[in-house]
């Protein structure tokens, strides 16, 4: 079971169906809180299932446009040919997106810290595109311009 803490913003994606993983971005922290005009920014991501529980602490600078790549897959709803991928400063966690006709799939991958880079895992979602893209761009958005946790 994901432990959170309920006055701190998270963003759930998947698990719609019995036995799926769910991911949980949550815990946001400041990665250096020293220092004063610190725009690095620490945040767990949580894939779980009956079956599985993974944890990674992902360390992007300022958010490395995640939402931004999300909201970019939600305005061209109507579709695009290939995998358009998104990766964080340091590569713990991918994404890569593929619009097929009716839905977006999201495969999220959570890997180990470089230079070892030992393991990965990928779980991928299915989302409507144009509006559920949206609402997952915002609230990702939302999750990461939040107040990080001291």
């Amino acid at each position: 079971m994901v432990e959170e803490d309920k006055t701190s913003p998270a963003v759930h994606v998947g698990g719609g169906r019995p036995r799926a993983i769910k991911l949980c971005f949550h815990r946001l922290t400041r990665s250096f809180p020293e220092e004063q005009d610190d725009s690095m920014r620490d945040f767990l991501v949580t894939a779980h299932s009956e079956a599985v529980q993974i944890e990674v602490t992902v360390r992007p600078w300022a958010g490395d446009g995640l939402d931004v790549f999300l909201a970019e897959l939600a305005e061209e709803f109507r579709g695009w040919n290939g995998a358009r991928i998104w990766r964080s400063l340091e590569r713990d966690l991918t994404l890569s997106a593929e619009h097929a006709g009716s839905h977006v799939q999201l495969t999220w991958g959570l890997h180990d810290r470089l230079p070892d880079d030992e393991w990965h895992f990928e779980a991928t979602t299915d989302h409507a595109p144009g509006e559920a893209m949206r609402n997952l761009a915002i609230e990702m958005r939302t999750f990461l311009e939040s107040e990080p946790l001291e």
